[in-house]
């Protein structure tokens, strides 16, 4: 199986571009279902231990449904499927860029939840133009064991997002582990007051905001992904729930810039305009740099030759 890796802003894609799993025919949403119903133990094996790590996100390149587009791709993570992703967009153009499958411009990337425009800015900047977004939910407060009431935002970037404007712990590197933990802890409140996302979408992704270091920058960020790993990048999607909440309170004008910082202090220059169905249509500039082009093997033998996994990741 042949892959490129890539980091955007820090945060790593493993680009899948060839030798993955036959998803038949259909839509790509359908094709991503197959995916996620049939083929786990690829995703696990291209993105876990031994061969990757839990904060890998896996893009397999499909063909698209739309003619029109550059590629088709299915995100995936250490746990399932991803609707979509911000940095890896980022990643896979600067990916299909240094393969000589695009040039400098606008083109388009077909993803289960819809098309999304790239513009490659130069051989290592990209600007994403993401899937509608919206707030569903505004000031929702849940218990949190150990820590008392927290209060958020439910908002949709591509993926699902609780977001916290003002996190009881420091957003520093140093509080990684504390941070980790107040993120699952709010994930499992939110499970337990049965707070989802439309038609009781699970909220896989939780956003903790506080002051920026840099002087440059508007926000620091903390995102806990799905599997337990966090964002090292600012996060494409949860950037795009940020903007949905941002216009929906009218602190952020149509086009105006707003400077997105990350944990580990990488930023995201991000935007929006309106969006035709009352939400926002996010922009999400970034840098990506391509790290190694590897032929992942498989042998039979391999006890772990489909990733070491060390909780249940059926459900």
């Amino acid at each position: 199986m042949r892959v490129i890796d890539s980091h955007t802003a820090g945060e790593p894609t493993r680009v899948v571009l060839d030798g993955g799993p036959d998803l038949g025919s259909g839509t790509l949403a359908e094709r991503a279902a197959r995916l996620q119903a049939e083929h786990l133990d690829f995703c696990a094996s291209v993105v876990l231990e031994p061969r990757g790590h839990d904060a890998i996100i896996g893009a397999l390149l499909v063909p698209p449904d739309d003619p029109g587009c550059a590629a088709g791709v299915i995100f995936f993570n250490n746990l399932r499927n991803l609707g979509m992703c911000g940095h890896a967009t980022i990643g896979l153009g600067v990916t299909l860029a240094h393969l000589g499958r695009i040039g400098p411009g606008r083109h388009g990337l077909d993803t289960p939840v819809g098309r999304v425009g790239i513009d490659l800015l130069d051989a290592n900047t990209v600007s994403v133009v993401n899937v509608e977004s919206d707030r569903h939910l505004k000031d929702v407060t849940v218990e949190v064991d150990g820590v008392g009431p927290v209060t958020g935002d439910v908002a949709w970037g591509g993926n699902w997002f609780f977001l916290v404007g003002k996190s009881p712990v420091a957003l520093t590197g140093a509080n990684i582990r504390p941070l980790t933990d107040l993120s699952l802890a709010i994930r499992t409140a939110l499970e337990t007051a049965n707070v989802t996302g439309r038609d009781g979408a699970w909220i896989d992704h939780i956003e903790l905001f506080g002051p920026a270091e840099n002087p440059e920058a508007d926000s620091r960020n903390f995102v806990l992904c799905p599997g337990g790993a966090y964002d090292r990048s600012p996060c494409g999607t949860g950037c795009s729930a940020k903007l949905a909440c941002l216009a929906a309170d009218g602190k952020l004008a149509p086009g105006q810039d707003y400077v997105q910082e990350s944990v580990i202090g990488s930023t995201y220059k991000i935007s929006y305009q309106p969006g035709p169905g009352g939400g926002v249509i996010p922009t999400i500039t970034g840098q990506a740099f391509v790290t190694s082009r590897a032929t992942l093997m498989f042998d039979a033998a391999d006890p772990y030759r489909a990733g070491i996994r060390l909780q249940d990741t059926s459900s």
